[in-house]
């Protein structure tokens, strides 16, 4: 059983990739995961800052099929 790890997403990305890689560790529609994200943002105000964060220190998904770095 391989351990679900959270990733930028390569596919479902529109800006960084960070919602599509939080839908696919989630397990949620990525949809309502950028609504919930523009609502957090609009609200609260913090949304912005926190995806730029989390753009940073979240990896980008590896390319299926390439070779793990030693």
């Amino acid at each position: 059983m391989s351990a679900n790890k959270l990733f930028r997403s390569r596919d479902e990305k529109m800006l960084g990739g960070v919602c599509g890689g939080l839908s696919e560790y989630l397990d949620m529609d990525v949809t309502l995961i950028r609504v919930l994200w523009v609502l957090a943002t609009l609200l609260g105000g913090s949304g912005g800052l926190a995806y730029i964060i989390l753009w940073i220190i979240i990896p980008r998904q590896p390319v299926a099929g390439a070779l793990p770095r030693a």
